[in-house]
C-alpha cells in the first residue's frame, strides 16, 4: 500500500496522457467520428482500472463503559486499487446495464486516543486493510454521442466478499489487537463520467461513491471493539475504463 501511494499518480498521469492524446488531436482537425458501429453492438466487454480511497463510518456506543477512557477515535481514509472486467448489456441507445467483477484492495486507519490509569493518554492507530471480491450491478443512463464524446450517470449496487482472513492473529495484545469485520457487505453506487469513443476503443473516466448499508464490525469483546456501536464501509472510486 505504501508503494502504491507513491506510484499511483504517476501511473494514472501517464495512462490519461496516451488515452486522451488522440482525441485531443481530432478535436483540433476534422470532425470524424471513431467506432461508428459501437451502439449497435449489443454486447461490450473490457476491463477496468480504479483508485479508491475508503473509511468507516463509525458509530459509537453509548452504553459502552470504555466510553470515558476513550478520549478521541479518528477514522482516516487510505488509498486503494481496483481491477476489474466489463460486460456491457444495451437496453437501449442511452441507457445500458452493467456487470463489472472486480478485485479491489482497500486499507482504511481507526486512530484510537485512551486516558490511561495514570491519567496519560496513550493512541493506538489500528490499519483496517481487505481484500474485497465485488460484484457490482449497474444501470448506466448516458446522453446521445457529440462527435466522439457523451456524458452519462451511473446507479446501482454491488455485493463484495472479504478475502482477508484473521483466523491467526493474537488479540491478547494491545498493539497486536486488529479491527474484524464481517466477511460480507454490499453497498449502494452512484456517481458519474465521461466516454471518449477513440479510434480502436472507447475509454471511460468515471467517478463515483460507493456507501455500505449493513454494520460489518465484529464484536470480540476488545477494548477497540467495545466502544463501537457499528461500523459502515464507505469509499471513492476514480475509474477508467477501456472497453471494445
Amino acid at each position: 500500500m505504501r508503494l502504491l501511494r507513491s506510484i499511483h499518480p504517476w501511473l494514472l498521469a501517464l495512462v490519461l496522457a496516451t488515452a486522451l492524446a488522440p482525441a485531443v488531436q481530432a478535436q483540433k482537425g476534422i470532425k470524424m467520428e471513431n467506432l461508428p458501429n459501437f451502439d449497435l453492438r449489443r454486447f461490450h466487454f473490457g476491463f477496468l482500472l480504479a483508485f479508491n480511497t475508503s473509511d468507516l463510518v463509525v458509530g459509537l456506543d453509548p452504553r459502552s463503559p470504555f466510553r470515558d477512557s476513550l478520549l478521541v477515535l479518528d477514522h482516516v481514509r487510505q488509498p486503494g486499487f481496483n481491477l476489474g472486467i466489463i460486460s456491457s448489456l444495451n437496453m437501449t441507445d442511452n441507457l445500458s446495464l452493467r456487470f463489472l467483477p472486480t478485485l479491489s484492495f482497500q486499507e482504511r486507519q481507526l486512530q484510537y486516543t485512551f486516558r490511561e490509569p495514570d491519567g496519560r493518554k496513550k493512541v493506538f492507530v489500528k490499519p483496517v486493510e481487505s481484500t474485497y471480491l465485488e460484484f457490482p450491478l449497474l444501470v448506466k443512463f448516458r446522453s446521445d454521442r457529440i462527435n466522439n464524446f457523451a456524458v452519462y450517470l451511473i446507479g446501482g449496487g454491488k455485493f463484495g466478499i472479504d478475502m482477508a482472513s484473521r483466523k491467526d492473529v493474537n488479540q491478547a495484545l494491545d498493539d497486536e489487537i486488529v479491527i474484524k469485520l464481517e466477511k460480507y457487505d454490499y453497498a449502494a453506487e452512484i456517481g458519474g463520467g465521461f466516454d471518449f469513443f477513440l479510434q480502436y476503443f472507447k475509454f471511460g473516466i468515471e467517478l463515483k461513491t460507493a456507501i455500505g448499508i449493513p454494520n460489518v464490525l465484529i464484536d470480540d469483546d476488545t477494548r477497540f471493539s467495545r466502544p463501537l456501536e457499528s461500523l459502515r464501509t464507505r469509499a471513492f472510486v476514480f475509474t477508467l475504463t477501456f472497453e471494445g
